[in-house]
């Protein structure tokens, strides 16, 4: 199973930020749409991800003053990414490895969708489910 298999059943749709937004308005996009991280793109490239554990982090070490932020302050700029030809197997394992819980998926340098923990679990829980029908069928034949 690869990648573009899971983006043909999500879609491809990712909700991005500018780096110059503010926290407040981070923090708004993700409870709108009810994720845990935004991509952040300037001229249409991908430069850094942000997610609500960054969020955290700074409130911790920065206190209320985070609030006064541009998302630059807390993103991460080494993203790491995958396309959309890669095996979700991989990008499962190397998700667990870095512990990566969203991964932008890029064709090129264009932003082609986006791929979390829980979407790849849930393909590899297809992909066993229908081994095991498959094993049914044949037991249940011979």
């Amino acid at each position: 199973m690869l990648i573009s298999d899971i983006l043909r059943r999500k879609g491809s749709d990712v909700v991005t930020i500018p780096s110059d937004a503010t926290v407040p308005e981070l923090v708004a996009k993700l409870a709108e749409h009810r994720i845990g991280a935004l991509v952040v793109v300037e001229g249409g490239r991908t430069v850094g991800i942000v997610s609500e554990r960054d969020v955290v982090r700074r409130l911790h070490r920065a206190g209320a003053g985070v609030l006064e932020l541009p998302v630059s302050e807390l993103m991460t700029t080494d993203v790491i990414s995958c396309e959309p030809g890669d095996s979700v197997d991989e990008i499962g394992a190397a998700m667990t490895d870095r512990r990566i819980r969203h991964m932008p998926v890029l064709s090129g340098d264009q932003l082609a969708g986006i791929v979390t923990i829980g979407d790849v679990v849930a393909a590899r829980i297809a992909d066993l489910e229908q081994t095991r029908g498959q094993l049914e069928s044949y037991i249940t034949r011979g």
